[in-house]
């Protein structure tokens, strides 16, 4: 079973500025760039009523934002603590002249920083901190978070520019997603300057907040939520049929051998206090391996056979996340009305040297919904921020190349 695939270099956008207005706020791993979500919504709409947008997996917020610069409504949902509050961020409208006015009291205060005026010496709450960070660095992050929390009405946003930094003067490697400390020799020339590094993303941030200020003069609203798309959608959020368009990038995989979003978000989780910072790649899809198949497949049949003949191990990670992944569609479908619009970027992961087709099985699953599938776009990715080689046995040494392309799932709901 195969669905219509059409190579088009356009969307692959080379040289495109992916960090306009809040798009620049936060790293996150393998984030949808702006052009896609805003190119799928302007090309893509459904017919008829556009008016609410939700992103089942909504990662850095990349399509709420691009929802509310149109004016569209928007609804997200993500079971990760640190892209809830980016998503929060993002899609807020701050006053900027307040932010500002905050922002040069605050940094008068480090001009005078001096270790005694550190409030909160108690670092329990990281794992092993003494390891990944320096006394200095934990005592000065602690000192700019205790700042922080005196600006009530600007606190998330100033947080926001402080996670980035508490990664940052960590001990980890640069360019990594999972947690490895630096080698001795690395260690002997990192010195972070904790204080500049934060004032250097607040700058930034607030110039991305200007332009979106001005682009988005709209009424257009955005609803950030955590709950498991997996285990159902309550109805006092949202109602079936309610969903006009959905653009998302759902994980390609499990965290732990595909991109280990749990692992790079711990730091700031940890460092916020937020629940479930240790253990949530296993919240999140596939988490848990799974020994029976809770779908039904044609179109990677063939895949999934290949695995389990090559290691029966893999394969129960493999089908952990597949059925995660076929519930969730399942229960997204019901939310879509008729005649609405689905966009779905998918990768096409390797598992032993076998590529699985996610994007043949994500049109498989919503066709069984009512769906009809239109097109599939693939694309180059020059820009997603994506290690250049992964590690999915977790066995050092062992790497093997990541996915060179994206697969945009275009399908409408036909009853």
């Amino acid at each position: 079973m195969a669905y219509r695939r059409l190579v088009d270099d356009r969307w692959s956008y080379k040289t495109a500025d992916t960090k306009q207005y809040t798009h620049c706020y936060h790293t996150y791993p393998a984030m949808m760039i702006p052009q896609i979500a805003r190119a799928l919504m302007y090309e893509y709409r459904p017919e008829g009523r556009f008016e609410l947008l939700f992103d089942p997996y909504m990662g850095s917020g990349t399509s709420l934002v691009e929802a509310s610069l149109m004016g569209i409504n928007s609804i997200g949902t993500d079971l990760n603590p640190l892209a809830r509050l980016m998503g929060k961020v993002k899609t807020t409208h701050y006053d900027c002249r307040t932010l500002e006015k905050n922002f040069r009291d605050l940094q008068s205060h480090l001009v005078f920083y001096n270790e005694s005026m550190v409030k909160n010496r108690n670092f329990d709450r990281i794992s092993n901190y003494s390891f990944w960070y320096s006394e200095e660095a934990l005592l000065k992050l602690s000192y700019l978070q205790q700042l922080i929390e005196e600006y009530a009405d600007c606190c998330p946003f100033f947080l926001l520019a402080l996670s980035e930094v508490v990664r940052e003067v960590s001990f980890t490697r640069n360019g990594e997603f999972k947690r490895f400390k630096m080698s001795a020799k690395s260690l002997e020339k990192f010195h972070p300057d904790t204080f500049n590094i934060f004032e250097t993303k607040v700058i930034r941030n607030l110039k991305g907040l200007r332009d979106f200020n001005e682009a988005a003069q709209n009424d257009a609203t955005s609803a950030i939520y955590g709950f498991n798309t997996t285990q159902g959608v309550p109805e006092d959020i949202l109602d079936k049929g309610s969903v006009d368009m959905i653009v998302t990038s759902p994980p390609y995989g499990d965290s732990k051998t595909t991109v280990a979003y749990g692992q790079f978000s711990r730091w700031a989780n940890e460092w916020f206090g937020f629940d479930n910072a240790k253990n949530l790649d296993r919240n999140l899809m596939g988490g848990t391996k799974a020994t029976t198949e809770l779908f039904s497949t044609e179109s990677i049949r063939e895949e999934l056979t290949l695995i389990r003949t090559a290691d029966k191990n893999r394969y129960y990670e493999v089908i952990g996340f597949l059925n995660d992944y076929s519930k969730s569609i399942n229960n997204v479908a019901e939310l879509v009305r008729t005649g609405g619009t689905v966009c779905y970027v998918v990768g096409n992961r390797n598992v032993k040297g076998v590529q699985i087709p996610l994007d043949y099985f994500t049109a498989e699953m919503f066709e069984k919904c009512g769906f009809k599938h239109e097109i599939t776009i693939v694309r180059e990715i020059p820009n997603k921020r994506m290690p250049a080689k992964t590690s999915p046995t977790n066995i050092a040494g062992e790497k093997v190349e990541t996915m060179n392309n994206e697969y945009i799932v275009i399908l409408n709901k036909t009853a």
